[in-house]
């Protein structure tokens, strides 16, 4: 449960403000039908963060030793520096997802922009300290959720709405509780 809940609230806060919600945003006010990109955000956050959380979880399995672990806790800290850089998407950039619909190209769009992104990184160390990838999966993707559906709904109103700076130190914080956590338990500190 733990690797549900702490995987749910780190990523519901660190997508805040992050491209994929922005692309999410943007994907809304193309295609102006909800459900089908709700339905494509599920499908590769899926997809993306099973692979993500299997990947953290057999690097944890091959390299688990003192070392390794120290290695998962300060990439939680250097989550929390990279949280506080805001994202921005620029829509030039975004491959035409028009003609696959709304479905299969928010689909392909969220899969292809979360390579690499902060949350699949997150889901990948999330998946080395819990050694499991169901539960790491499933909290990641419900936090993407939490992020994106009210993203998807109520698309630029957000944005003016919610204090981004805020939620981002926020979401830096809990990075770094769970570095330092980490990092104290390693020590034989906690």
């Amino acid at each position: 449960m733990e690797a549900l809940l702490t995987s749910t609230a780190v990523v519901a806060l660190a997508e805040i403000g992050d491209k994929t919600q922005l692309l999410a945003i943007v994907l809304a006010t193309r295609f102006r039908r909800p459900w089908p990109i709700i339905a494509g955000i599920l499908m590769a956050t899926l997809a993306n963060h099973f692979l993500a959380a299997l990947v953290g979880e057999q690097v944890a399995t091959v390299l688990d030793g003192r070392w390794f672990r120290y290695a998962v806790a300060a990439s939680f800290i250097l989550m929390a520096g990279w949280t506080l850089i805001p994202d921005s998407f620029d829509e030039e950039e975004e491959a035409k997802p028009s003609r696959f619909g709304p479905f299969l190209g928010t689909m392909i769009a969220f899969f292809l922009v979360e390579m690499g992104d902060k949350t699949q990184i997150a889901t990948i160390a999330l998946g080395a300290r819990f050694h499991s990838v169901l539960p790491v999966m499933t909290g990641t993707t419900l936090g993407m959720m939490i992020a994106n559906v009210p993203a998807v709904f109520l698309g630029h109103e957000i944005i003016k709405r919610v204090p981004l700076a805020t939620v981002r130190t926020i979401a830096a914080l809990l990075f770094l509780a769970i570095g330092v956590w980490l990092l104290a338990q390693t020590a034989g500190w906690a």
